[in-house]
């Protein structure tokens, strides 16, 4: 039995997230699922690093199935990029060891949001970054209130009230901010993110970058483990999955 890693670059758009549901149509893994199985000729399970939410992006997805079928790496990569949606692409096919898993060998995972800064919007960047029409966002403020996020925290405030995880104890590597004209891009990297979490980080950020909260509240925010002391869930189109590390 062979396990094969993919890796996967998705437009979240149209799409209801990652996890499949009960129409395969309406999800990333289930259009992977649909397309590998006829490959394969059999039912197959695609295994992914994580959970994207609807409307959420991927730069570098991760994912892995197991299977019989003998053809090549190359011949596997151009089957499904021939019968795969032109808004979901396999950049990269491996043959990894049997005990290899997507999910379970997680070491980080990279988030980036991207927010358009100017004044106007722009066209042709409305689905893949959220418009903040303010060209005086305070990013310095940002990057101090980020600072208190980083490391190990009860991060309760941080997630959507409907989360079911049996703890919110997570450990944020780091965040990085990145200004290139009207394009603001923040990276957070953390060893793993709650329902919501990364969008809810970015809402409060962005509070912070309007004035609306002061960078030196992050600390009791955290400490309140109350959802509402938090900023709001950022829209989800300025979201990417950027990057999924594993053990070398």
């Amino acid at each position: 039995m062979r396990n094969i890693k993919l890796t996967i670059q998705y437009d979240g758009a149209r799409y209801k997230g990652w996890q499949r549901l009960r129409d395969p149509d309406k999800t990333i893994q289930g259009k992977l699922e649909q397309v590998i199985s006829k490959m394969t000729e059999t039912e197959t399970e695609v295994i992914g690093s994580g959970r994207t939410d609807a409307g959420v992006h991927a730069f570098r997805q991760t994912a892995n199935f197991k299977t019989d079928d003998l053809r090549s790496l190359e011949d596997i990569k151009e089957y499904l990029n021939l019968y795969l949606p032109s808004d979901i692409a396999v950049t990269n096919v491996a043959e990894v060891p049997e005990r290899f898993h997507s999910r379970h060998n997680v070491i980080s995972k990279t988030y980036l949001y991207r927010i358009w800064n100017l004044s106007h919007p722009e066209p042709f960047l409305r689905k893949y970054s959220y418009h903040i029409p303010s060209p005086h966002l305070k990013v310095k403020a940002m990057r101090k209130a980020a600072e208190y996020l980083i490391g190990e925290h009860d991060f309760t405030s941080f997630r959507s009230s409907s989360a079911k995880n049996k703890t919110a104890v997570r450990t944020i590597k780091d965040i990085r901010f990145e200004k290139n004209d009207g394009m603001l891009e923040i990276f957070v990297e953390g060893d793993g993110f709650l329902y919501n979490m990364v969008r809810i980080i970015i809402g409060t950020l962005l509070e912070v970058g309007l004035g609306n909260i002061n960078a030196e509240e992050i600390p009791s925010i955290l400490a309140s483990c109350d959802r509402t002391k938090a900023g709001p869930t950022a829209p989800p189109h300025g979201l990417f999955l950027y990057d999924v590390k594993y053990p070398e």
